[in-house]
């Protein structure tokens, strides 16, 4: 039995002392005690424990051009012309490339606070749009990923068919992204005893209402349902006005709306986005019980808007964080831009606390995970028995923490700490992957990412 006691550790119901954690060789907790005795012996938090965040929207390739695109390149940038660079960069990666930035990247989420990431993964065949031998080939790429650096993995591989609503034919930018309803299935098929025995969840993403049409959309869900009918289901929805508008030309229908009326959305469902919905999308969403997945800082980098937390949270609903095309990888980080980003819109403060949860850094990473956990189709929701062992020490030495207490701790790593820098150690399925801010593989993995990223920005 692995043990490590917690002067401080945030639990499901808040913050508890003295807590003893115990976990199996399979690495999920089988003892969470408060109020505990110091135990003679084993390993003893310096600073308080918090579970990991589960990162739930992920395209691991965008890393390699985050930062890239942040010049003008026509009158009026904006989420569309974004996609036009995003293309060049998915036309260019291949199955190394593509590994060696999943692998750098998943590193960075560890040492950011993430433990576990759900990857939206488009990019299937080859630069020409062929499928490879191996039709596996790219998604074998995430699943060598995310087991050479411990993360937690939901792999959603992405069914995409079409450029437009009414079933415009895609176009020759999206030629590596396309499959048949049948051929996903099939590919389904293929990666689910990979990833059972790996320890990772398999799902479907399509893509988003543009790109499936009803009938594939239909026959995806069904023949997902027969592989396994619990798996979790994440779509794109409703980031962009443009896409609203769209919509409602095609069918006089709003996104949310449409899907609602032709899909049995439920808990197993994570709404991507969701940015741009009526009152009404909020109130029949909220009553699925679907996860809204919030991408702060790719929706501030393409300029999306703004998701009213406030709306969703009066309706008793979940939500999560992702970091998406990882201009940001950092799990609080995410969080506070998720704040500040309602206290904008608002012209409030403390927004996302509640009463039982008045301090805003608890309230939320509580929040996140719970969502987090449900998108991810994982028992990872927080240092309860029974859920995975994925947790966080923080650095109680650090200037903006010392001093302080636990929940305060919290409240600076969130609020006012220097980026990553607050971690101190990171556990994932009782496996201690980060060591003082630092993973075994960072050194190799970043001059392999470096190396993948020059290559592809040479090909012009």
């Amino acid at each position: 039995m692995n043990t490590l006691f917690a002067p401080h550790a945030l639990l499901p119901t808040g913050w508890a002392h003295n807590v003893l954690l115990q976990w199996n060789a399979q690495g999920q907790f089988t003892h969470v005690q408060a109020n505990a005795p110091a135990p003679n012996d084993g390993a003893r938090a310096t600073g308080p424990v918090i579970p990991g965040t589960p990162n739930l929207h992920s395209h691991a390739f965008q890393r390699a051009f985050a930062g890239l695109t942040e010049y003008r390149g026509q009158a009026q940038d904006s989420f569309w012309s974004w996609r036009t660079l995003m293309y060049r960069f998915a036309q260019r990666v291949t199955p190394a490339q593509l590994e060696a930035i999943a692998t750098w990247l998943y590193i960075e989420m560890l040492e950011a606070g993430y433990t576990s990431v759900c990857e939206f993964h488009y990019v299937h065949h080859d630069t020409s749009g062929v499928p490879y031998a191996d039709d596996a080939t790219l998604a074998l790429c995430l699943l060598r990923a995310a087991q050479k650096t411990g993360i937690g993995l939901t792999l959603l591989p992405v069914l995409y068919q079409t450029s437009g609503f009414g079933a415009t034919p895609p176009t020759d930018g999206q030629r590596r992204f396309v499959r048949s309803t049948d051929n996903m299935l099939r590919l389904l098929e293929r990666l689910k005893p990979l990833c059972e025995a790996q320890g990772a969840r398999l799902g479907l993403a399509p893509h988003s209402l543009r790109a499936v049409p009803p009938q594939g959309l239909r026959e995806a869900l069904a023949g997902l349902d027969a592989i396994d009918a619990t798996a979790p289901v994440h779509i794109h929805i409703a980031e962009q006005t443009g896409e609203v508008d769209a919509c409602l030309a095609w069918s006089g229908q709003r996104p949310v709306e449409w899907l609602l009326n032709h899909a049995h959305v439920n808990s197993r469902w994570c709404l991507v986005h969701a940015t741009h919905m009526s009152a009404l999308e909020y109130q029949r969403a909220a009553q699925t019980r679907a996860v809204a997945g919030i991408c702060p800082s790719t929706e501030a980098n393409l300029g999306d808007g703004i998701f009213d937390m406030p709306q969703w949270l009066a309706h008793g609903c979940v939500w999560g964080v992702g970091s998406d095309s990882h201009a940001t990888v950092n799990a609080a980080e995410e969080l506070q831009l998720l704040e500040y980003g309602q206290r904008l819109q608002l012209r409030r403060r403390n927004v996302l606390a509640t009463p039982l949860q008045p301090q805003v850094a608890t309230a939320i990473t509580l929040q996140a995970l719970q969502g987090g956990a449900q998108a991810a189709g994982r028992n990872i929701a927080g240092l309860a028995v029974g859920q995975q062992a994925d947790f966080v020490e923080l650095d109680a030495d650090h200037t903006a923490l010392a001093g302080l207490s636990a929940p305060d701790m919290l409240s600076a790593h969130v609020f006012a700490s220097n980026r990553t820098s607050a971690l101190r150690h990171v556990w994932v399925a009782g496996q201690h992957k980060v060591h003082a801010g630092r993973h075994a593989l960072h050194d190799d993995a970043a001059q392999a990412f470096v190396a993948a990223r020059s290559a592809m920005i040479a090909e012009g």
